[in-house]
């Protein structure tokens, strides 16, 4: 008999899969491909006890993912919130921070930035400035110790399907056992029955929260590439760019050094950060060479 569920786990070709009914099947995808993520609602079929076969992969809301020449790595289906987490200790990237934020404006998905290890005030200072220009963006920054309380952030994550993501050592799983305190657990329960304890750290994993929604906590990653965006999409995704649309002189500026950049001006007179228009003209770049490597160019 078929049903319809939600992908909550991924393990290779294997996936873990709440129906709607809310049992927990293991499941294998049908045929060769296997481009599912975490929150995907699938369509499965029961084929023995407790495991499954997925038929199909109903409409998503949003894809989160990240890509380079050669691959796409799929981190979440379906979220409607992403949560950057960092820390006072370790230094974050700002670069990673803006790469995160193209991705999730190019789903037209909220943002909450959430600075842990609050409790380290050697660098609070630091990490506040660093800071400061997203906040400054519009984008909510929320201060925290995952080892004193997260009331402030579980509030934030009420009635969402949030995805957690950031640097490894910002102290995300801290925040996620503060979260869910069973997480723990049902990620040794997976070890057990794979017979290893790799596969629970590389993919995503889909936690209710009893208060309504929940979180999707991924692996730490050093890196977010973003091939998969295309010159103006990247551009959309720098949401201080918007008012500046269509202003420049020359209707196919690419913001380097032709005259009369509507955003170069912006930049130069500080209406706009010039560190983000540099790191703009960066993606772009790396963007279009992953392309062309992709191409066999």
């Amino acid at each position: 008999m078929k049903t319809v569920g939600t992908l909550i786990a991924a393990f290779g070709r294997q996936y873990e899969v709440r129906s709607d009914a809310g049992e927990i099947l293991l499941c294998v995808p049908r045929g060769k491909k296997s481009l599912f993520a975490c929150g995907d609602r699938v369509q499965i079929a029961a084929t023995g006890p407790g495991q499954g076969v997925i038929d199909r992969l109903l409409e998503r809301n949003s894809l989160l993912y990240r890509s380079d020449a050669w691959r796409q790595k799929l981190i979440a289906a379906n979220a409607t919130q992403v949560v950057m987490v960092v820390a006072t200790e370790p230094s974050f990237s700002d670069e990673f921070i803006s790469r995160c934020l193209c991705a999730a404006e190019n789903q037209n998905l909220k943002v909450l930035i959430v600075l842990n290890k609050t409790d380290i005030v050697s660098g609070l200072a630091d990490a506040r400035a660093r800071l400061a220009p997203f906040a400054a963006l519009g984008y909510p920054v929320l201060e925290l110790s995952a080892l004193d309380t997260v009331d402030a952030l579980r509030t934030r994550l009420i009635g969402e399907t949030s995805l957690l993501v950031g640097q490894s050592g910002m102290g995300k799983s801290t925040l996620t056992n503060a979260l869910i305190p069973e997480a723990r657990a049902e990620t040794r329960e997976i070890s057990e029955v794979l017979d290893t304890g790799k596969h629970t750290t590389t993919f995503a994993r889909l936690y209710p929260l009893s208060e309504g929604g929940g979180i999707i906590d991924s692996p730490g990653m050093q890196t977010f590439g973003l091939v998969h965006l295309d010159g103006k999409a990247l551009e959309d995704s720098f949401r201080e760019f918007r008012p500046y649309a269509g202003q420049c002189r020359f209707r196919d500026c690419r913001h380097d050094s032709e005259p009369g950049c509507a955003l170069r001006e912006a930049a130069e007179s500080g209406r706009i950060e010039m560190k983000r228009l540099r790191q703009f003209l960066q993606f772009r770049a790396e963007c279009e060479q992953g392309r062309r490597q992709a191409q066999g160019w």
